[in-house]
């Protein structure tokens, strides 16, 4: 853009009806992960519509990345809170997944129907050593910024062997990481500072409607009383919420599952899904290991947050516990109630923490505790690449036999191709699970 086409006005403010529109497109379009979706909102609302300017988006994007959930959906409902409340929050998240949900429900539901057709199979057969490279460049990603000395390598590998030998659960991890955190940043501070980050750019568009001086909007001005009324009135929903599936101990157990798993999403959706996976498969026995993984190949190439995969796996936990009669229903509500549970924090976080934002609009740092956090979620992604590995290069081994049966070294093969194309040749995930599938698809006629 060059100067004489720089705007000097700032845009008329968006009605909430052109806003909605613009939510629901981005609801439909926002594949590539967490990273896709934030610059595709950069492009939209920074640079062509200025709803929004650059330093304040970045200001935005600090706090959200610091919270747990995935951060693309906090960032919606922050910007639609700031221009329209609590009305354009609720709008702008819900918005944000409700084609997803809708979209995996679906395709849900044809699995348990038609998954043992052997295309479909074929299918699945090409996209899950993709999903490996998919989970083990997103490993290398996190670890690349994150792990910037050997005190934040140890701390990885002591996860990945914590949760690989000894099955010690996601929560206990953090856990555990934060102390060493808090302690090394003390002790060792120089060893414990975050690098990395969103740094503001020098790119000017023009002014913005939400501009870097702009105040604060009356709603969005912090007071003890609309703080503590916010916290209260998600209690009282989280409650309420609770109270009518309490007649269901599966839905009930989903619900609480749900919510704990929402205020440990520390990292992003690679970082929680072991614990998902450690309670959905192993303790609640809602799905398998494979249906498992057959969800996240699925949620990898559907819009929305990854952390969708919680709708799959709500939808199957709905069907397998025949919560209700008809399976559509009981996939359904299982679905609903896996979904509704997860981004319910994400809400409460924004509407709670943003006037605090938007009160001191200072550079927000990472902490010592969450640099090692963030290095321990490393350990853990490589946990979920190995275990994902494991199923599919031996699809016939079990815990007590675990390299029984004949090695599968066409899906090696597959990924160690796809991971290459990820890191080396920066190709699309997209792409790459689309081409993984279409390869499976002719092998399975090749048989």
């Amino acid at each position: 853009m060059t100067d004489s086409s720089i705007p000097t006005t700032a845009p008329p403010a968006p009605t909430l009806g052109e806003a909605f529109n613009y939510w629901l497109k981005l609801g439909f379009i926002s594949f590539g992960g967490p990273a896709g979706q934030i610059a595709m909102m950069h492009q939209e609302l920074v640079e062509r519509r200025r709803w929004i300017s650059e330093h304040r988006y970045l200001h935005a994007l600090n706090f959200c990345m610091l919270l747990p959930g995935p951060e693309a959906i906090q960032l919606a409902i922050y910007i639609s809170w700031l221009m329209h409340g609590v009305k354009g929050a609720v709008m702008a998240g819900v918005l944000f997944f409700l084609p997803s949900f809708v979209l995996l429900s679906l395709l849900a539901g044809i699995y348990l129907n038609f998954g043992d057709v052997p295309a479909v199979q074929g299918i699945f057969y090409g996209i899950k050593p993709a999903v490996v490279a998919v989970v083990l460049f997103a490993a290398w990603r996190i670890g690349s910024r994150s792990i910037k000395n050997e005190v934040l390598f140890a701390i990885a590998v002591l996860a990945f062997v914590g949760i690989f030998f000894f099955s010690i659960d996601f929560p206990w991890i953090v856990l555990a990481a934060g102390m060493l955190g808090a302690i090394g940043g003390k002790l060792m501070p120089a060893k414990f500072k975050a690098g990395g980050g969103h740094g503001a750019s020098n790119k000017q568009y023009g002014p913005a409607l939400i501009d870097d001086d702009t105040p604060p909007p009356a709603h969005a001005k912090f007071t003890w009383t609309k703080l503590a009324a916010t916290v209260i009135a998600f209690v009282l929903i989280w409650a309420v919420a609770m109270a009518m599936i309490a007649g269901s101990a599966d839905l009930f157990g989903m619900g609480a599952f749900f919510t704990k798993a929402a205020f440990l999403t520390i990292g992003g959706a690679y970082a929680v899904l072991p614990y998902v996976y450690q309670n959905a498969v192993d303790h609640y026995h809602w799905l398998t290991g494979p249906q498992m993984m057959d969800g996240l190949a699925l949620g990898e190439t559907t819009p929305g947050p990854l952390i969708m995969i919680v709708t799959w796996v709500g939808y199957l936990g709905g069907v397998s516990k025949a919560v209700f009669a008809n399976p559509v229903m009981a996939g359904l509500a299982g679905a609903a109630v896996a979904t509704f549970f997860t981004f319910l924090p994400s809400f409460l976080f924004i509407l709670v923490g943003g006037p605090l934002v938007e009160a001191t609009r200072g550079e927000l740092k990472f902490t010592a505790p969450l640099t090692a956090i963030t290095a321990a979620v490393v350990g853990v992604i490589l946990n979920l690449a190995t275990f994902f590995a494991w199923h599919t290069f031996w699809p016939k081994a079990t815990a007590a036999v675990p390299f029984g049966g004949p090695f599968d070294a066409i899906p090696m093969v597959i990924a160690i191709a796809c991971f290459v194309a990820l890191w080396k040749y920066k190709a699309d995930i997209m792409k790459v699970i689309a081409v993984c599938a279409l390869l499976g698809l002719t092998l399975s006629f090749l048989a």
